[in-house]
């Protein structure tokens, strides 16, 4: 076994593993997107996912110039992630230079952003579409059959396991879930914000100094969010400053 097809086994037995009790959905949808770039010979990924009322949110994304793109398409309502999730199918190997009639918007936002490409996949399970994964590249460069098949695995495998969470407990459970993880992002935005501005570093750096220090400490992302935010954590811990 090369290590590469041992490393995708690692891979997809942590994807698989979300029956533990405190089960972290905005840690593991990171932990997708962060597997994809490793993976998938891709520069960049966002995943969204659905709310209660079928509107995409943003989830996850491995750069910050990802997750403004991602959120350029919410705001915009144009763009592959949208249309992957709208149809259930996915949509790959698109050249940007070759995609303003398709998204006039969102073509010239990803290109300022510095990517050369996109793909989306849909976070499905059989006709249930629960969101959507996008993969960026810098260049304009084709995913070979290989790396789309994987990454179209790896979301599968993603959405099992999130929606295996309802049927072993109640078919509410995933909904509040997911709502929950949705809610919980807005609180992680606000403290990296606040974490940025008080050690003088960048909003990435915030994010990855928080979740270093969940996992470091054993909390839930969102605790150390709510720390930061109503400042029962000294700021200086996280930041060195």
């Amino acid at each position: 076994m090369d290590s590469r097809t041992r490393r995708l086994a690692q891979v997809f037995v942590e994807l698989a593993d979300t029956l533990v009790e405190d089960f972290d959905v905005l840690d593991f949808l990171q932990m997708l997107t962060e597997r994809c770039v490793e993976l998938l010979h891709a520069d960049a990924a966002g995943l969204m996912l659905a709310d209660q009322r079928g509107g995409l949110q943003l989830m996850a994304s491995s750069l910050e110039r990802a997750r403004l793109l991602e959120l350029f398409e919410l705001q915009h309502e144009e763009g592959p992630c949208l249309d992957a999730y709208a149809t259930g199918a996915a949509i790959t190997n698109i050249d940007l230079a070759e995609a303003r009639e398709r998204w006039p918007n969102f073509t010239a936002a990803a290109q300022a952003a510095g990517f050369g490409a996109t793909h989306a996949l849909p976070m499905r399970l059989r006709g249930q579409v629960i969101g959507a994964l996008n993969l960026f590249t810098d260049r304009p460069v084709r995913l070979g059959v290989d790396d789309l098949a994987v990454g179209q695995a790896m979301a599968d495998v993603a959405t099992i396991g999130l929606l295996q969470k309802r049927t072993l407990r109640e078919q509410t459970i995933l909904s509040e879930q997911l709502q929950t993880a949705l809610n919980s992002r807005v609180l992680v935005e606000q403290a990296k914000g606040m974490l940025a501005s008080r050690g003088s570093i960048s909003v990435a750096e915030a994010f990855t100094r928080m979740r270093s220090h969940a996992r470091r400490n054993g909390l839930a992302l969102t605790t150390v969010a709510s720390s930061v935010v109503d400042g029962s954590i000294d700021a200086r811990v996280l930041t060195g400053a």
